[in-house]
C-alpha cells in the first residue's frame, strides 16, 4: 500500500449534460489553449459510507476505484465553494484490498464514529477525456465526459451524463470559468457542486448532516437554545477531527479546543434545566480531551504570537527570529503525540458517540419546562456567570497586576460564552454585552499571550548569542509594549460591559 501523502486540493466544476449534447470545440477558449484527446476509460467505483450516509451528508466521499492504473482508494474531504467552482481536499491510497485502508478510515472517524463503513453504491463511468494544454505544452485542465451507470445491489438504479472540468497545477480559476461558460452555451446545465455520489444516492444523500444547530431568535424556546448550544460545539469538534490528524493546519486544534470549551460552558450555564447526572457525566468525559488539546494549542498560540511580532522587528532581525521561533516545533510535536494517541483510543470514539447523542437528545432536569420562551428564561441562566465575573472584577486592586488580570480571563470567557448563547434570543442588550465581553476577552488574551511569550523568551535567552540574541531581545521589547497597552485598555473595555445598556438585563 502506498499513499500520496497529505493530499492535494482538487479544483473543478461539474455540469449535467443531456445524452445527445455535442461538446463544443474548446480550442482557443482562452489565449493559447489547445485541445488533445486522451484514451477513454471505463471506471468502476465502489463508495463506502455508514448505513445512514454520514459521510456524504457531510460533503465527504470515500471510494475504491478501478480502471485507471492500480486499484486506488480516494477520500474527498468537505468542499469549499467559490462561485461555480468546487475545491476539495483529496487523499489517495494505492491499495488493491477491498477493506478501507486504515489511514483513510482514521480520517473519517469524526463522522463515522462507531458505525461501520459499508459499500453503499457502485458507480460505473465510461469516460471520454480531453486535455486542455497551454503555451509551452503545460497541462492546464482535463475535461471528463462521463456516461454514468448507478448500481445498488443487483439493480441499475440510475443513468446520467456528467461533465467535469478539473484544473491541473498550471490552470487558473478564469480558465475554469470560461470553459464552464462555453459548455453552458453548448447546452450543458449550469455548474453544480453536487457530487457524483450524491446524485447517485438520491434524496437520502441530500438530507442535512446529523449536527445542524437550530436557528435561535426572539421566538425560540428554551429547548431550541439548549439544542443549539450543545450542537454547535459538538459539530465543531467532529469537523476538526480529520484536521488534527492531518496535522498541517493548526486551526483544527484551535477549533476543537474551542468546541470543548463551548460545550463545557453550555453545560454549566444550562445546568438548572438539564439532568445533573447526565450533564456532569458529559463534562467529566470531555476533561481528558481538553487536557490533551491544551498544550498543543498553547504552543500554537505562542508561535502565532511571536510570528505576528516578527513583522515589527528591524529587517536584519527577522530571519534570526524565524529560526528562533522554529525551536517550538519540537515542543509542539511532543505535545501532539499524546493527543493523536488519544484520538486512536476506543474511548474517544465512545465519547464522540455520547456527545452527538447528547446534542441530538439533551436530557432535561425533572420538572424543567423547555417549551417556554427562551428570552424569559435566559437571564436567570446567564446571571450566575455574569455575577461571578462582576465580583471578580471588583475584588481586583485599583491598579491590578498583569498576572491578576490574566487570571480574570476564565471568568470573562465563561460569561462571554453564556451571554453569546443568549444574545440571539434576548436581543440587542445581550448582543451589546456579548460584543463588549468579546473585546475584553481579546484585550486580556493579548496580555496573556504577551506574558507567555515574554516568559518563553526569558527562558531561552541565556542560551542565545549573536543575531538570535538580538532578535530575542527585540521580541521581548515588543511583548512588553503589548502587555502594557493591554493593561491600559482593559478598564475601558470593562466599562462598556458594566454599563446599564449592556448588562441592565442581568441586574
Amino acid at each position: 500500500m502506498s499513499a500520496t501523502g497529505p493530499g492535494s486540493v482538487e479544483r473543478e466544476i461539474k455540469l449535467e449534460a443531456a445524452p445527445d449534447l455535442q461538446l463544443p470545440d474548446l480550442t482557443g477558449v482562452a489565449p493559447g489553449v489547445t485541445v488533445a484527446a486522451e484514451p477513454a476509460l471505463d471506471l468502476d467505483a465502489t463508495y463506502v459510507d455508514t448505513a445512514d450516509l454520514r459521510l456524504v451528508r457531510n460533503g465527504v466521499s470515500l471510494r475504491r476505484r478501478t480502471g485507471e492504473g492500480a486499484p486506488r482508494w480516494t477520500l474527498k474531504l468537505p468542499a469549499a465553494t467559490d462561485g461555480a467552482g468546487l475545491a476539495r481536499r483529496e487523499i489517495e491510497v494505492d491499495d488493491a484490498s477491498h477493506d478501507v485502508p486504515s489511514a483513510l478510515a482514521a480520517l473519517v472517524t469524526g463522522w463515522a464514529r462507531s458505525a461501520p463503513l459499508v459499500p453503499v453504491v457502485v458507480i460505473r463511468s465510461h469516460r471520454q477525456r480531453l486535455r486542455l494544454v497551454g503555451d509551452g505544452g503545460r497541462d492546464l485542465a482535463e475535461l471528463a465526459d462521463d456516461d454514468v451507470t448507478v448500481v445498488q445491489g443487483d439493480d441499475v438504479t440510475a443513468r446520467f451524463r456528467e461533465i467535469e472540468v478539473e484544473l491541473d497545477e498550471h490552470g487558473d480559476d478564469e480558465l475554469l470559468h470560461v470553459v464552464g461558460a462555453a459548455l453552458v452555451a453548448a447546452g450543458a446545465g449550469e455548474p453544480d457542486p453536487t457530487s457524483k455520489v450524491t446524485r447517485a444516492l438520491g434524496d437520502r444523500a441530500k438530507e442535512p448532516p446529523e449536527l445542524v444547530a437550530p436557528e435561535v431568535g426572539p421566538e425560540s424556546t428554551v429547548a431550541d437554545v439548549v439544542r443549539a448550544a450543545l450542537t454547535d460545539p459538538v459539530a465543531r469538534l467532529v469537523a476538526s477531527d480529520h484536521v488534527i490528524r492531518l496535522d498541517d493546519d493548526t486551526d483544527g486544534v484551535r477549533r476543537a479546543r474551542g468546541g470543548v470549551r463551548r460545550l463545557r460552558a453550555a453545560l454549566s450555564t444550562l445546568a438548572p434545566v438539564l439532568d445533573a447526572e447526565w450533564a456532569d457525566g458529559l463534562r467529566d468525559a470531555t476533561s481528558g480531551l481538553a487536557d490533551a488539546l491544551a498544550p498543543v494549542r498553547r504552543t500554537d498560540a505562542l508561535a502565532e504570537q511571536l510570528h505576528r511580532a516578527i513583522g515589527a522587528l528591524p529587517a536584519p532581525q527577522r530571519e534570526p527570529a524565524v529560526t528562533l521561533v522554529a525551536r517550538l516545533d519540537d515542543r509542539r510535536r511532543a505535545a501532539l503525540a499524546p493527543l493523536l494517541a488519544l484520538l486512536d483510543e476506543p474511548g474517544y470514539v465512545e465519547l464522540l458517540d455520547d456527545l452527538v447523542a447528547g446534542a441530538l437528545s439533551p436530557q432535561a432536569a425533572d420538572g424543567a419546562d423547555l417549551s417556554g420562551p427562551a428570552a424569559d428564561a435566559l437571564p436567570d441562566l446567564v446571571r450566575p456567570a455574569w455575577h461571578h465575573l462582576h465580583r471578580s472584577v471588583h475584588h481586583l486592586d485599583h491598579h491590578p497586576r498583569a498576572h491578576d488580570l490574566v487570571e480574570l480571563r476564565a471568568a470573562v470567557r465563561r460569561a462571554h460564552l453564556a451571554v453569546a448563547m443568549a444574545a440571539p434570543a434576548v436581543g440587542e442588550p445581550a448582543a451589546l454585552l456579548s460584543s463588549g465581553l468579546a473585546d475584553l476577552q481579546d484585550v486580556l488574551g493579548s496580555l496573556h499571550h504577551a506574558l507567555v511569550a515574554d516568559a518563553w523568551l526569558a527562558e531561552v535567552l541565556p542560551d542565545l548569542d549573536g543575531d538570535e540574541r538580538a532578535a530575542a531581545e527585540g521580541l521581548v521589547e515588543l511583548q512588553q509594549v503589548e502587555a502594557e497597552k493591554a493593561v491600559q485598555r482593559w478598564r475601558d473595555s470593562w466599562a462598556v460591559c458594566d454599563s446599564d445598556d449592556s448588562s441592565g438585563w442581568l441586574a
